[in-house]
């Protein structure tokens, strides 16, 4: 399936848009049914929310960004609340090349009544050749049996910018994650304890937030090499097996998106959109350094 961009001659009449071609059937018959879906992109992070929406052919939005019955004839993206155009959004997420697209191919994932869509090759109106986008399952997650490429690039870039700091943040981190493991582990210590690593952490691109208790427990940001900043609700835990709310999100308007933060890791069935960063597996890593 993919995307088409219309209206590049006549940008005077409105932006781009975007139509979908040879959508499946199962996502069509959603689409068409619910009339209005809401739309996750998924950037090289992972799923991110925005305000695009999917319109089915027999429906439009109105001034309120609310679905109505319309007669366009064509399923497509709009851009309901958000900017720019789904297009610009996906040139700035993977920092794609200015200029007009013909198509962008993509694959859709329907989750908790969202499209979650994700970009595979793009191909730009004036040129032949298309344009692959890198595709990487549990991009944030770090834990012994995984190490995500985009970290590893990430680790990479860091070194290369300020020498010295990584491995100066990897071994704070071996402090850290010494008191809980479970023959040296400091008495009665607790999962906010693990906040110790936000400096270390800050330092290779992952900025806590507040640690609030409720909910989520931290909604924190993430600035990993040239790549826009993104934003992504973190949980602490000491041991990753006793994380539950990742089987369920938070709230109607949340996505199932988040990390989890642990000393260790043992959960065995996280779902698909969870990545976990195991202090533990960093510890372990400075040895290669």
């Amino acid at each position: 399936m993919h995307l088409q961009q219309t209206k590049r001659a006549s940008r005077t009449t409105g932006g781009p848009q975007y139509y979908f071609h040879d959508l499946p059937d199962i996502v069509k018959f959603y689409l068409r049914d619910k009339g209005v879906v809401r739309v996750a992109l998924v950037t090289p992070y992972g799923a991110t929310k925005s305000d695009y929406f999917a319109v089915g052919a027999n429906h439009k939005l109105d001034s309120k960004i609310q679905p109505i019955a319309g007669k366009v004839g064509h399923d497509r993206i709009q851009q309901g609340g958000a900017r720019k155009s789904i297009g610009e959004s996906i040139r700035h997420w993977y920092k794609l090349s200015v200029g007009d697209y013909e198509r962008i191919d993509l694959d859709i994932e329907i989750k908790d009544d969202v499209f979650y869509l994700r970009p595979i090759t793009c191909k730009y109106a004036d040129s032949r050749k298309r344009i692959a986008i890198e595709r990487i399952e549990k991009p944030l997650s770090f834990i012994k049996s995984y190490i995500s490429p985009l970290w590893l690039r990430q680790l990479d870039f860091v070194e290369k910018q300020w020498p010295g700091i990584v491995k100066w943040s990897l071994e704070e981190i071996c402090r850290i994650v010494k008191d809980h493991r479970p023959k040296s582990k400091v008495p009665h210590i607790q999962e906010t304890d693990l906040l110790r690593a936000s400096g270390s952490l800050c330092h290779l691109g992952v900025k806590l937030g507040g640690y609030v208790g409720k909910g989520y427990d931290c909604i924190s940001e993430l600035s990993f090499m040239d790549y826009p900043a993104y934003s992504i609700p973190i949980e602490i835990k000491r041991n990753s097996a006793g994380s539950q709310y990742q089987q369920q999100k938070y709230g109607k308007d949340e996505l199932s998106r988040a990390i989890i933060l642990c000393a260790t890791h043992s959960h065995k069935h996280l779902p698909g959109n969870i990545d976990v960063i195991e202090l533990e597996s960093l510890c372990n890593y400075s040895r290669n350094l």
